[in-house]
């Protein structure tokens, strides 16, 4: 029996494009749980990005609400704290979102023990690296770094990397002969799938986020160039050799990603799982072609192209062959 609440549909659709169109490729079941761990992150990730609070604030907001999705804390505390924000919200659908957790929370508890963990498991992972980000990055007037590699990683894990063996684990459990690949082979390749996703986020978002004081990029590699995070938006040609380095790590992860999806027997949940690597692909092609710039302007793969990769997933059953080639063209355009 179906738990979906009614709202779920139109939130998600209004706070994700390309998430949204994603599930909508799954079984009912598996997609539900899956929606629910979104839109709890989401509710998180809004939390976390309302500037207008102190990070002191937002921090111990979102240990309560961590606490709240843990099942450690009054769900009306919970409410109660998290409404504080939705005022603050200049989006529409995120002030919904934030007054939706009452529903969210309610759907949680109604659902089995074993999903209802694992949402859990996912989510104390992502909150707990939401906290360390705004640890991190607790001044936007200063220009604050990562120190090494293995930060960077560790975050992309903590906010993506988990999801991947998340999204495994409720595969395994609900979709019958998932995959040809072990569940131990599935959840390392989903983990560097996830981690890969949120890396070209931070490809993309690179210019935006060093206007708000935060470089994600490790210390000693702009050292080893003798730049310093305060000159990359000044001179962006000398940190291009950093910069593409990393956007090649993110095309090695989203060939894991294909990896993880031609493995996937189910022809609807492999469509819904490698649309992510498609839009992914292109991304980095863009990013790769505007260079330097993309620390200066929006890059984005536009509403049409993804129409276009979803039709062909439809046109062709998401058939082994037609995605391989889907992703190369996505490199080639």
């Amino acid at each position: 029996m179906s738990t979906r609440p009614h709202f779920e549909t139109t939130i998600l659709r209004s706070v994700s494009r390309s998430f949204y169109l994603s599930i909508r490729f799954l079984p009912a079941q598996l997609s539900e749980r899956i929606a629910l761990a979104y839109l709890l992150a989401r509710t998180t990730d809004t939390v976390a990005d309302t500037s207008k609070i102190s990070n002191s604030v937002r921090i111990e907001t979102l240990k309560m609400l961590s606490d709240g999705i843990q099942g450690k804390a009054s769900r009306e505390v919970v409410v109660d704290l998290t409404a504080s924000f939705v005022p603050l919200q200049e989006n529409q659908s995120e002030r919904q979102l934030l007054e939706s957790l009452p529903d969210c929370l309610a759907w949680l508890e109604r659902i089995e023990q074993a999903d209802r963990t694992d949402i859990r498991v996912v989510l104390e992972k992502i909150t707990h690296g939401q906290m360390l980000d705004l640890q991190r990055f607790d001044n936007p007037k200063e220009i604050r770094t990562f120190s090494t590699a293995t930060d960077l990683d560790e975050y992309t894990y903590l906010v993506a990397g988990c999801v991947g063996e998340f999204w495994t684990r409720l595969c395994f459990r609900h979709v019958r002969n998932f995959a040809t690949l072990s569940e131990n082979e599935m959840l390392a390749l989903g983990k560097r799938y996830g981690m890969a996703l949120q890396l070209i986020n931070v490809l993309r978002d690179a210019g935006a986020d060093l206007r708000a004081g935060r470089c994600y990029f490790p210390e000693y590699e702009l050292s080893a160039a003798h730049l310093a995070a305060s000159q990359i938006l000044s001179e962006p040609e000398r940190f291009q050799s950093i910069y593409r380095a990393w956007l090649e790590k993110a095309k090695a992860g989203l060939t894991c990603g294909m990896q993880y999806s031609r493995a996937i027997e189910n022809r609807r949940v492999r469509a819904a799982t490698v649309l992510p690597a498609l839009i992914g692909a292109r991304t980095l092609a863009l990013l790769d072609e505007t260079g330097a710039a993309a620390l200066h302007r929006t890059v984005k793969v536009s509403r049409r192209e993804v129409r276009k990769m979803i039709s062909s997933l439809a046109v062709t059953f998401a058939s082994r062959k037609a995605i391989v080639a889907m992703f190369a063209r996505a490199y080639r355009k």
